[in-house]
C-alpha cells in the first residue's frame, strides 16, 4: 500500500456578524476544504497555505495557531491502493470572495449548520465540529 500526505485548511471568514466556512466541490462530487499533497520538503503548514492560495484564490489570510487535526482514508488510483493522511489547520480569511480553481466544480461560503450538512465525509465533518468550538473558545472575534 502506498502512503500519501495532504494538508489543507478549514478557511473561515466573518461577514455581517456571522462566521462562514469555504467549501469546495471536488470532481467526484465531495464537498471538502482546500487541501492537497505535500510537495518536496514542504512543512505541513506551508502546504496548507499554498493550497488555499491555489484552490481558493485567496492570499489575505492567516493560519490560526494551536489547531491541527488529521483524518485518513484508503482509495484506489491507477491500480494502486493508497492510504492518505490529511492534516487540517484553521485559517482566517480577510478576503470576502474566493476564486474557483480548475480542480473543483463549485465553491460556497456556508455557515456552520450549512457546512456540517454539506460536507460528505465523516473525517472532515468531525474536524469542522472541533474547529468551530476551537474558534469560539480560542480566537478573538474580529
Amino acid at each position: 500500500m502506498q502512503e500519501a500526505t495532504s494538508a489543507g485548511a478549514i478557511l473561515f471568514r466573518n461577514t455581517r456578524g456571522r462566521r462562514e466556512y469555504l467549501l469546495l466541490k471536488s470532481r467526484p462530487g465531495d464537498w471538502e476544504f482546500p487541501k492537497g499533497g505535500v510537495e518536496g520538503d514542504e512543512e505541513l503548514q506551508q502546504t496548507a497555505i499554498r493550497e488555499v492560495k491555489e484552490e481558493a484564490g485567496i492570499a489575505d489570510f492567516r493560519l490560526v495557531d494551536g489547531f491541527r487535526e488529521d483524518y485518513d482514508y484508503v482509495f484506489e488510483a491507477g491500480g494502486n491502493t493508497i492510504h492518505k493522511t490529511v492534516h487540517l489547520f484553521i485559517a482566517h480569511s480577510f478576503e470576502a470572495s474566493a476564486r474557483l480553481s480548475d480542480e473543483h466544480r463549485d465553491m460556497q461560503w456556508r455557515d456552520y449548520e450549512q457546512a456540517i450538512n454539506t460536507i460528505t465525509q465523516d473525517g472532515p465533518r468531525e474536524i469542522l465540529e472541533e474547529a468551530d468550538v476551537f474558534i469560539d473558545e480560542n480566537y478573538e472575534k474580529l
